[in-house]
């Protein structure tokens, strides 16, 4: 097994932030597959030597196919604070993507989701039937595009699940390597990555922002090819979005 502490870019009394390799699962489930919170936690009580289990609490999770940012609490405290910026929607979580066709420059999708528990996945409800649903809000910018593709960025404002996925394949641009909601498109890991987070540090206050592009992940875990392309406005945005 790859070095957990290679995915680990930031650790403090109070919390971690740390990398979801693609397919690996944010929480343990029934398929008693690998996930990062168990390792994190395995992690914690090792370094620290702590007897019994190690607390880790889970401020946010991400779809088992996608790769990116997570910040985990290392105290009750520190997860309720950070829990409170996720529902004020002042801790930032962007994502890049890569999807079909020409994006527009700038957009928001506001829709209502459903999810299909026989079936894993989310569709979007038409107006009529929104109350039977979940709001899902999110922000994009597209950054590049050519071949009739587009690098995109996304800044949730909602965090449901398949939230991005669903959303863009309903608005007529799917990601690349989405076999759920892409099922005609190209193949490989789909082309999500949670690229960005931040947040005030839940004790100190202290403004924290940490950036991490595809391609960045260590001791050879793999990330989407279909980001290649656009490795040079990748490049740029690591340089920008710590200084926004």
């Amino acid at each position: 097994m790859n070095d957990i502490s290679q995915l680990i870019l930031h650790e403090d009394n109070h919390l971690i932030v740390a990398l979801k390799p693609p397919r690996m699962l944010t929480q343990g489930d029934d398929t008693g597959d690998m996930d990062l919170h168990s390792l994190l936690k395995d992690y914690i009580k090792e370094k620290y030597n702590k007897p019994g289990g190690a607390y880790l609490g889970l401020v946010h999770r991400m779809d088992r196919p996608v790769g990116g940012l997570l910040v985990f609490a290392r105290t009750s405290k520190a997860a309720a604070r950070l829990s409170a910026q996720i529902r004020d929607n002042t801790l930032a979580r962007e994502y890049v993507l890569v999807c079909k066709g020409r994006a527009p420059a700038r957009f928001t999708l506001r829709d209502y989701l459903v999810k299909d528990a026989r079936s894993n996945t989310v569709r979007v409800l038409p107006q009529y039937l929104k109350l039977q649903g979940k709001e899902a809000v999110l922000h994009g910018h597209t950054v590049a595009f050519s071949q009739e593709r587009s690098l995109v960025t996304i800044r949730l404002q909602t965090g449901r699940a398949h939230q991005i996925r669903a959303q863009m394949a309903h608005f007529g641009h799917p990601l690349l390597g989405d076999a759920r909601y892409n099922p005609q498109g190209p193949g490989g890991l789909i082309a999500l990555w949670g690229m960005r987070l931040a947040f005030a540090h839940p004790i100190t206050g202290r403004n924290l922002v940490f950036v991490c592009a595809p391609g960045r992940m260590p001791g050879g875990w793999p990330h989407s090819a279909h980001f290649d392309p656009y490795l040079r406005d990748l490049d740029a945005l690591e340089r920008l979005w710590p200084e926004i």
